[in-house]
C-alpha cells in the first residue's frame, strides 16, 4: 500500500489551483484506490488540494495536524468548511503534541509526514528554502532520507505575491 505525503505552497494563484488539482488527480490515478494512502497537514493551498484528490480517488486520507490550536488559529474562515469536510473524511487524524501553531509545530508535522511516507508529492516551484519547515525544506529532508519525490508544478503555475 503506497503511502504518499504532500508538501506544497499555500499561496497558489486562483488560476493555478485547477492546474495543480488536475496534475494531482493524474498522478494519483496511477494508484489503485484500495491501496492509496495520502498524508496531508491540510494547510490551505497544495495540502488541501492533495487531500481532496486522495478522497476523490477513493484513497485513505491521513491528516497530520501541526498543533492542538491549529484549526482555531490558522484556518481562515473561508477555508473552514473545506478543512472540516476533509477532516471528517479522513480515516485517521493525528495531532502533533504541540500546543501552539508555529515553526516548531510545522517542523514536527513535516517530520511525521516523512516518517509515514513511501514517497513525497511536492507542489513546489523549485525555489530554495526560505526557512525551516517550508516546502523546499521538506523536499530536502525527503531527498536526504532517500524518499522518492514527485514535483508537481504545471506549466503556467504561479504563486501570489
Amino acid at each position: 500500500m503506497p503511502t504518499i505525503a504532500v508538501t506544497g505552497h499555500m499561496d497558489l494563484t486562483d488560476a493555478t489551483v485547477p492546474l495543480v488539482s488536475a496534475a494531482l488527480r493524474d498522478l494519483l490515478a496511477a494508484y489503485p484506490p484500495a491501496e492509496l494512502v495520502g498524508v496531508s497537514c491540510l494547510a490551505a493551498g497544495a495540502d488541501s488540494l492533495f487531500a481532496e484528490a486522495v478522497v476523490a480517488a477513493g484513497g485513505r486520507l491521513v491528516l497530520v495536524i501541526p498543533s492542538r490550536d491549529y484549526r482555531e488559529r490558522k484556518v481562515k474562515p473561508e477555508q473552514a468548511a473545506r478543512f472540516d469536510r476533509l477532516a471528517e473524511a479522513a480515516a485517521e487524524v493525528v495531532t502533533m503534541p504541540v500546543e501552539r501553531a508555529g515553526r516548531e509545530a510545522y517542523e514536527a508535522a513535516g517530520k511525521e509526514l516523512l516518517r509515514r511516507a513511501d514517497r513525497l508529492v511536492a507542489v513546489w516551484d523549485g525555489r530554495p528554502p526560505n526557512g525551516k519547515g517550508g516546502t523546499a525544506d521538506t523536499v530536502l529532508h525527503a531527498r536526504e532520507a532517500g524518499l522518492p519525490v514527485d514535483v508537481v508544478w504545471p506549466a503556467g503555475a504561479a504563486r501570489r505575491g
